[in-house]
This record gives structure tokens, sequence and C-alpha cells, in this order.
């Protein structure tokens, strides 16, 4: 599946771009197809998760592209391939993410710190710095932080191929702020970390307590893999049980001291 995503981002950016009768239909349809097989394939959690990144995506599309102006499409529209592709990527990035090492969210984090204060000093995306902060505040305010960093690097990619391919291109003089920005800012996936994390929040706000606290027996507090699986990552949830049910049973409480707060 992790396949098919990134060949359908690859491969559609171009063919919008160039195939300028049918692509952006053409790319529209393939995407929609791609997400209905994503959400086919998953399980009832991780299709809420889903779910709200679509809506949330969309909202954030509207108000961003067509309401603040901070960055404007190719035919001034939102194409219709671009919702599902903020879930495709979305979905993308929590495999990723599982992957990172530990601690690498704060890597991430001090790897940009010098490069956005570096365009920002030549006056060349003074938006940076208030991005940067928008990255670091979604890393405090939540513990699925493997998630916003791996998302801050995906979308940055995706960001610089569609931009050097043309498909949408960024406001020079931001609208209300009187900043300047990149094409793309080098901070621009903190919209995506707060996408994320306004995902994660509706996720988990909609699961009962009774399952968030069952959850924590196999994800104890503060664990980001852990709020991971309980917020978007459903399919792992057995192996994330299985790991850690050696460690409660020598505790000498069957692990059941775990399920409390």
């Amino acid at each position: 599946m992790n396949l098919i995503i990134a060949a359908t981002i690859l491969a559609g950016l171009p063919l919008d771009q160039h195939w300028a009768r049918f692509g952006q239909l053409a790319v529209s349809v393939a995407a929609w197809a791609v997400c209905a097989m994503l959400w086919m394939r998953s399980e009832p959690r991780t299709r809420r998760a889903l779910a709200a990144c679509l809506v949330i995506a969309t909202l954030g599309e509207v108000f961003l592209s067509l309401g603040w102006g901070v960055y404007r499409y190719r035919l001034g529209n939102i194409p219709l391939f671009v919702p599902p592709g903020h879930v495709l990527l979305f979905f993308l990035g929590t495999q990723i993410a599982r992957r990172l090492p530990a601690r690498g969210e704060w890597a991430v984090a001090v790897l940009a710190l010098p490069v956005v204060a570096l365009f920002a000093w030549s006056g060349r995306d003074t938006l940076g710095p208030l991005l940067y902060a928008l990255f670091l505040l979604c890393l405090w305010l939540s513990p699925s932080r493997r998630l916003y960093a791996t998302m801050f690097v995906l979308s940055l990619a995706m960001e610089l191929y569609g931009t050097w391919i043309g498909n949408w291109t960024w406001t020079r003089d931001v609208p209300w702020l009187g900043l300047s920005a990149a094409n793309p800012p080098l901070a621009a996936g903190a919209f995506y970390c707060v996408l994320d994390l306004l995902v994660v929040a509706m996720v988990g706000s909609t699961a009962g307590q009774a399952r968030v606290e069952a959850e924590r027996g196999f994800a104890p507090r503060g664990d980001t893999q852990g709020m991971l699986v309980l917020a978007v990552a459903a399919d792992d949830l057995e192996t994330q049980r299985q790991s850690a049910r050696p460690a409660a049973g020598g505790n000498g409480h069957g692990g059941q001291s775990r399920l409390r707060p």
C-alpha cells in the first residue's frame, strides 16, 4: 500500500502539470481510487482517523488557499486530488513514523533550526520562524511527536517537489502578516503537523475513556508509538500487546497497575 501511495503522488503531480486538458481529472480519479482502497483495507479506528484527516484537510485548504491566499494552485482552484492526497500522505507518515529512531523527532527540530534561521535572516523566508514555532508547539502539546517530525520532513519533500513542477506556488508576500515566504517555506510542514495534531485529538476524543485506559496498558504514558497506535495505527496494536505482555507479567500485579492513569 505504501508503494502505491508513493507512486500516486510521484506520478500524479507531473501528470496534473503536463497534461493540461485531462491531467487534473485523471489524477483526481486515481487519488480517490487509492484512498478508497486504503479505506476498505483499514480497520474502524484507522478509518476514523482517515475520515477526520479528509474533513480537516479540506477545510484547511479552503482557508489557506482560497481564504488566506498563502499559496495558489495552478488553475486557481483546489484540485479534487488534494483532499485525498492529504489522507494518503498522512497514512504514509504514520507508517514511516514507526521506524523513526528514538529521539529522532528532536533531531529533526535541531537540524531544521539553523536553516530556518538563515532563510529568515536573509529576508527570504520571514514566515519560517513562525511556522517553526508552530512545529515546536505541536511537539510540545502531544506525545505523538514522531508522527509530527515525520510529517514535517515528508511534507517538505512533497512541497519542494510540487512547487518545482509548478502544481502550486507560495505567495511571496504573506497576506495579513507582512512577512515573506520562500517557495515553499522551509517550515511549511508545520501546517501538516497541525492537521495531524487535530486528527489525533479528534480520534482520541471520540474513543471512550475505557478504551483509552485499556490501550494505556499497552502504551505507557508518554510513549509516542503507543499514542500513534491508539490514534491512527490500529493494525499495529497486536504487535504492541505482544511486546508489552512479558514486561507486564513480571511486575507482580498481572499488569493491572498499568491500566491506571
